[in-house]
């Protein structure tokens, strides 16, 4: 039992009698729902909550799973910098890296918050990444083995995947260790009847088939270790956290064979293709280690967090060398080699070697808490600084350059969130709560020189269920290392397609680093409304509008038309008819880019088929809230043990002088919820105000006195030692479980109120409770003080219990028959049912639809020069960019098994032409696929939750399952070669089985 019911025991010891709670459905006691140790009190509402039934729901295997399949909701809207990877936290505190816990099993959280991008400003992160918290059990263990094995319908090629994991969470520490192996094999282009490019086919039959030398999936292996651990230190109220993870890679992947023109004396010529036993490949291997850790500690009410990531990683590619074929050329025009003349079936051109090291170091310290109280509430306050390193080496034998790049980044910020009214507080709240953030930083780069960054959001809340936000945000941003100053590689041979001609040729083509391009200067609106709905239960509806406004923008060379060519002269080189050639695709920098997008979302969850909760148990979004000692069921083992945990702490000998520390540092204003598992702030609070003397001083009489109450209570009663139960003739702690000595006083209970005379039989109990005599005769193992608090809740305003009350109160503890009652039936300490157990029946279920509209997308590629519009199809990437996207997550789940589907619906696209002759409009047709996901945890489908069915789970996936591909044509109706479905995608309907057994 966590802490927060000893509190709870010192609030109920101290009060009188407690006022009749609100009317409640059913008879039942109701559970005041409270915060949870670990959640965020923050004035943003949450875009998304999770309780650990609505985790199990998802289906999947992990915690990295579970950030990807819930994207919808943690993917940022804004349109810049890391949108894609949420900002992760535990327990709301920052950690050194996402691998500190990527792969936890889901089963060890409790409850997942997403919040929106503006909160992320206040752990040190821009606001260009929505914030994740994940809130985890305070006491869990597992030890994990899983398989998988995947592959496409169609065949080609397939992945197998095993993992080994454990993980403990323990006495506020946690230790995980993972071991991951995958295996994929290798897709030929033959195996998907693909055209090859004009050019490199032989004119001959009997040569061999370049599409059987080409890969379109390359043979990998990857294997990765990942060590966690972490620990919270009570007495200092410091904690540490710490990473380990190696990961080693390798692939295999063929570039096709050597071609050759041969031409005769008489200008005849022939394409042909050789050296089948000799293909060209490319092989790569990668070796990464990374280690990270963090550090935190509660300084005089502040939060001090300071993390580090520090990464080392060396990939070493080798590239077949194209064979010389100068002296066939030679011997063909001089007559020595016939054209359809035998060649050569293997050669020995050796390879080229890439290397590349890179080395980073990333640091960041934050120290966050109000600085002063306001009318309104806290002004909260966070100040950051980081300092980070980074290192590229390379070194390529077919350019005889080596690269060393160094960026040192020293960066400070700060953010002051401020409350203007105050619904909460009641100051204007007739107005709703009005806050103000205001945050400004800069960053100082080795290479680059000083940029700064500031952002102005006002957030507004008429109601509980209303939200509005609007953000202003300037940055400076550097281009990356890599962009600057990566080393210049030049491919021959490669298939670009060419929009000015519309044609697909091959090319030279040249790829590395700029050092010329200039520093990106950002301007974004942001406004959202987020709004729970007042007439579909548990429904939230959001809106985001986002305007982007960029200058100096570093981006990747764009697709090659006419205006690009006029733009970028030197990168694109013609022969004398025309014919691309070659073309340098480095980096460029953009003048100015133009967006503006609405993004909507809707999301919902209910169930059927299963027994409403008490609304008073619900929370913000309908999702159950943990009550005094948890909700949905019995008090948890691991809050049992927390609570035994913090009693033998202040029993001890000097446990009077450690609870008077810990109410001094509560009263400093620190945080302590790190350091003591299951910690209350506001229940603590309360004691702490029943402890003081009229003066407001803390009270040494009082403090002992709530000190001496708690020690006295029966520790049988919460499952835990000394007490009755543990005597000879009983069974040990280990056979009994966790709570027995509770679970047998209310057996006692029953069997002495639920017979035929209990009526009076509990007049006799209530008559010696009020008369203050001895109970253990009537219940040898029941704790009279936790019974009379059960039967104060009873009491009416005279502070005297009626016949009526009392038959209530009897029927509803003798309605639980046997252990298979109601959820409703409250417990002594305001916990579950203390007689339930099992599945709980029916379904439940979630929705989520988003869907996005790009209402503008123009870029000014340089000054004088007319903008490109992609929503017109001015072509700028190779599929061009869709008005319309939107997608889809839905899942069922309940008696053991689950279902879940996603879809992604794409729209369609055009790309327009030079309009010169040969040019040609591309059309991109829209595309919709779904992903279908069925999971069974078997013990629970079975009803046999026991043996090797014990924690096993089965899990089948089918994704794209109606083998959907896009659709790219030009005017005439034709597929470009470079646009052929199976060369978007080569997987198409993609099935697997995985198996996952916890013990």
């Amino acid at each position: 039992m966590p802490l927060s019911a000893a509190q709870q025991d010192a609030d109920n010891t101290e009060r009188p009698a407690p006022a009749p709670p609100p009317p409640a459905r059913g008879g039942e006691i109701v559970v005041q729902g409270e915060r949870l140790k670990g959640q965020l009190d923050v004035d943003v509402p949450p875009l998304l909550e999770l309780d650990a039934d609505q985790i199990a729901a998802e289906g999947v295997s992990s915690i990295q799973e579970l950030i990807t399949q819930i994207t919808n909701q943690t993917g940022s809207s804004r349109g810049r910098g890391e949108g894609g990877r949420p900002v992760i936290l535990i327990n709301g505190i920052r950690v050194g890296s996402f691998r500190e816990f990527f792969q936890y099993p889901p089963e060890a959280l409790e409850r997942v918050e997403v919040f929106p991008e503006e909160v992320a400003q206040r752990f040190g992160f821009s606001p260009d990444q929505r914030v994740v918290n994940l809130i985890l059990k305070e006491n869990f263990a597992s030890r994990e083995v899983e398989v998988e094995f995947e592959g496409p319908t169609r065949g080609g090629y397939s992945v197998n995947e095993q993992e080994l994991g454990y993980l403990q969470i323990k006495d506020g520490g946690r230790i995980n260790f993972n071991f991951e192996a995958r295996d994929t094999s290798p897709l030929l282009e033959s195996e998907r009847d693909l055209i090859q490019t004009p050019g490199s086919v032989s004119d001959l039959e009997d040569d061999p088939d370049q599409a059987e030398y080409r890969t379109l999936v390359g043979d990998s292996r990857s294997l990765e270790a990942n060590l966690s651990w972490a620990k919270a230190f009570l007495d200092s109220g410091t904690s540490v956290s710490a990473n380990l993870n190696y990961d080693r890679n390798d692939s295999l992947s063929l570039s096709g064979l050597n071609t050759v023109t041969l031409t005769d004396a008489g200008g005849d010529s022939a394409i042909r293709t050789f050296a089948e036993e000799s293909p060209l490949e490319r092989r790569s291997s990668t070796d990464a280690l990374s280690a990270s850790g963090s550090l935190g500690k509660s300084i005089n009410g502040y939060q001090f967090t300071s993390t580090f990531d520090a990464n080392f990683s060396e990939t070493e590619t080798e590239i077949d060398r194209r064979f010389d074929t100068s002296g066939l050329e030679a011997d063909a025009a001089a007559g020595l080699l016939a054209l359809d003349a035998p060649l050569p079936n293997a050669v020995d051109a050796g390879f080229d070697v890439a290397n590349r090291r890179t080395i980073t170091g990333v640091s960041q310290t934050t120290l966050r808490g109000p600085i002063a109280y306001l009318p309104a509430g806290a002004l909260n306050a966070t100040f950051d600084i980081g300092a980070d390193w980074r290192r590229i080496e390379s070194a390529d034998t077919r350019t005889l350059l080596e690269t060393r790049l160094t960026r040192r980044r020293l960066s400070s910020g700060a953010n002051l969130i401020i409350p203007i009214t105050s619904r909460r507080e009641g100051f204007a709240d007739a107005l709703g709560s009005f806050t103000l953030t205001l945050q400004a930083g800069f960053e100082d780069l080795s290479d680059f020189g000083m940029l700064g960054d500031y952002n102005v959001a006002l957030n507004w809340a008429p109601t509980d269920r209303l939200n509005f936000t609007a953000n202003y945000i300037v940055r400076e941003v550097a281009p990356s290392l890599s962009a600057l100053g990566d080393p210049q590689v030049i491919d021959f041979n490669v298939p670009v397609f060419d929009f000015t001609t519309g044609e697909t040729v091959l090319a030279t083509v040249t790829s590395g680093g700029n050092p010329d391009l200039l520093a990106e200067t950002q301007r974004d609106w942001r406004f959202a409304a987020n709004w729970q709905l007042p007439f579909i239960d548990n429904t939230r509806f959001t809106v985001e509008y986002t305007r982007n406004r960029s200058e100096d923008v570093t981006r990747g060379f764009p697709q090659i038309t006419p205006e690009i060519e006029a733009a970028f002269p030197d990168r694109v080189t013609r022969d004398a008819g025309g014919r691309l050639t070659e073309l340098d695709r480095r980096f460029v920098t953009y003048a100015e880019t133009k967006s503006d997008r609405l993004q909507f979302n809707l999301f919902t969850r209910g169930n059927f088929g299963r027994p409403e909760r008490g609304e008073s148990e619900r929370g913000g979004n309908g999702a159950p809230q943990r009550g005094r000692a948890g909700s949905g069921g019995p008090p948890g083992g691991e809050q049992r043990e927390q609570f035994m945990q913090f009693r033998t702490r202040i029993c001890a000998d000097d446990g009077l002088a450690f609870l008077t520390r810990l109410m001094e540092r509560v009263e400093a204003g620190e945080d302590v919820s790190s350091e003591v598992p299951g910690f209350d702030r506001e229940r603590f609070e309360r004691m702490l105000a029943r402890a003081r003397d009229e003066d407001g001083n803390i009270s040494p009489e009082r403090l002992a006195a709530f000190r001496e109450r708690l020690c006295s209570i029966d520790p049988a009663m919460f499952g835990g030692r000394g007490g009755p139960g543990t005597g000879a003739g009983s069974r040990p702690d280990s056979e009994q479980g966790p709570g027995s000595g509770m679970r047998q006083a209310f057996a006692g209970l029953r069997e002495k109120i639920c017979g035929d005379d209990g009526a009076d039989q509990l007049a006799k109990i209530v008559s010696a409770i009020e008369n203050g005599e001895d109970l253990s005769e009537l219940l040898p193992r029941m704790d009279p003080e936790i019974l009379k608090r059960m039967l104060d809740r009873a009491r009416g305003e005279d502070g005297t219990i009626s016949p009526e009350a009392l038959d209530r109160f009897r029927e509803r503890v003798c309605s639980a028959q046997g252990g298979q009652g109601s959820d409703t039936v409250r417990g002594p300490l305001g916990g579950g049912n203390p007689f339930a157990q099992g599945r709980r029946p029916g379904w439940g279920y979630f929705v989520s639809l988003t869907h996005n509209i790009n209402l503008e997308s123009e870029i000014l590629i340089a000054p004088g020069l007319e903008p490109i519009d992609e929503l017109e199809g001015d072509a700028l990437n190779a599929f061009g960019l869709p008005r319309h996207n939107s997608r889809l997550e839905a899942g069922l789940f309940g008696q053991g098994l689950g279902v879940r589907l996603s879809g992604v619906y794409t729209g369609s696209t055009r790309l327009n032409g030079s309009g010169l002759p040969g040019s040609t409009d591309l059309f991109f047709d829209d595309l919709v696929t779904f992903d279908l996901r069925v999971f069974s945890n078997l013990g629970e489908l079975f009803d046999k939750n026991e043996g090797v069915l014990k924690n096993l789970r089965v899990s089948l996936r089918a994704d794209n399952i109606f083998d959907a591909r896009r659709s790219v044509t030009d005017e005439n109706g034709d597929t470009p070669v470079n646009y052929q479905p199976f060369l978007i995608d080569p997987t198409g309907r993609y099935v697997g089985i995985d198996i996952r057994k916890l013990f």
